[in-house]
C-alpha cells in the first residue's frame, strides 16, 4: 500500500461539480492499493500517518502530528500510485488491485484511520472521476510504502 501525504492549508474533493469533502488545516492522503495488501498494511500505515510529525511546533520545527494540531484529513483512493513506468511511455497499472479487492481494503483503511485518528475524515468516491484541489503547506509531501518499513 502506498500513500502520498500532503500537508495542506485546505483541500477538497469535487465529483460532478459537487464538493463531497472539504477540510482546512490537515492532511490530504492519496492511497494506492495492490492485491497483496492486507490488514497488517492498513494497521501499520494508519498508525504511521496519524502519528507522523509533519506540523510545526512553536519553534517552527516539524514536531507535531495530525492529532497534536487537531487537524483534519481527506483520504482518496488513487490506483495510479501503483503505476509502473519501467517499459515504454504508457504507465502500466497491472499491480493495482482490482475493485473487488481494493474497495473493501480502502473502506477498511478509512475505518481504521478514523479509529486511530479519533474523528471522521473526508473521502473521495472509489472509481469515480474526482477533482482534487489543495493548497500544499510548506510544501510538505511525503511518500510512504507499507512494503518498505525501513
Amino acid at each position: 500500500m502506498k500513500a502520498v501525504i500532503q500537508r495542506v492549508l485546505e483541500a477538497s474533493v469535487t465529483i460532478d461539480g459537487e464538493a463531497v469533502s472539504k477540510i482546512e488545516k490537515g492532511l490530504l492522503i492519496l492511497i494506492g492499493i495492490i492485491e497483496e495488501d492486507t490488514q497488517e498494511d492498513i494497521n501499520w500505515l494508519t498508525k504511521k500517518i496519524t502519528n507522523l510529525r509533519v506540523f510545526n511546533d512553536e519553534n517552527g520545527v516539524m514536531n507535531k502530528s495530525l492529532k497534536d494540531v487537531d487537524g483534519e484529513a481527506i483520504l482518496v483512493s488513487q490506483f495510479t500510485l501503483q503505476a509502473s513506468t519501467k517499459k515504454g511511455n504508457r504507465p502500466s497499472y497491472i499491480k493495482a488491485a482490482k475493485p473487488d479487492i481494493a474497495i473493501p481494503l480502502y473502506e477498511e483503511f478509512i475505518s481504521k484511520f478514523e479509529l486511530e485518528f479519533g474523528k471522521k475524515v473526508g473521502t473521495g468516491k472509489f472509481g469515480t472521476d474526482m477533482k482534487v484541489s489543495l493548497i500544499n503547506d510548506g510544501p510538505v509531501t511525503i511518500i510512504i510504502d507499507s512494503k518498505i518499513k525501513e
